[in-house]
């Protein structure tokens, strides 16, 4: 279902269609929100963004990490940003950059058993072009551990192009924070 709907987008960020197209899909969506109406659950037991089996987390919004190779100190994949993920001229809209990072780090802050943290800062770099429809090289990495503090490092190249580039500082939760 996730991925279908991650094809959807991808799909509805192409189109162009006619009235009676627009109509019938439009439609269409409407029956399936209705029929998923009644299986909405609390924010802790949803699949989207937190089934960690699944490509992304289940999440339909994330352009998703695959192949990916991890320890408790760096990770790297390969990601693609789709159609529905297009700012422009073939380019990664540059919001969706800074979500990728966010994601790939805070998936890093927190591995090898560390206790959960949450995002202090993101800072991005913009380099060069970040295509859309194209498998691209992520990689994430611990600068720093003191404290309550996560300092993280990651890159997204094309080949030899470096993307972006980002640094995170991520802080870990007191007790009783959520």
């Amino acid at each position: 279902m996730i991925e279908a709907a991650r094809e959807l987008q991808d799909r509805i960020a192409a189109a162009v269609p006619d009235e009676r197209a627009t109509a019938e899909a439009a439609r269409g969506m409407r029956r399936v929100a209705d029929l998923l109406a009644g299986f909405e659950r609390d924010e802790w037991s949803r699949i989207s963004g937190f089934a960690a089996d699944l490509p992304g987390r289940g999440s339909t919004l994330l352009p998703v990490v695959r192949d990916i190779a991890e320890d408790d100190k760096s990770i790297r994949g390969r990601v693609r940003f789709g159609t529905a993920h297009l700012g422009g001229n073939g380019a990664a809209h540059g919001g969706t950059i800074p979500l990728v990072f966010d994601d790939l780090l805070g998936r890093l802050c927190v591995s090898g058993g560390r206790p959960v943290a949450r995002t202090a800062y993101l800072h991005v770099d913009f380099r060069s072009i970040t295509p859309v429809e194209k498998e691209l090289d992520i990689e994430a990495w611990f600068v720093s551990e003191e404290g309550r503090k996560r300092v993280l490092r990651g890159t997204i190249r094309d080949g030899d192009t470096l993307c972006a580039e980002a640094e995170g500082l991520f802080v870990q939760l007191r007790p009783g924070q959520l």
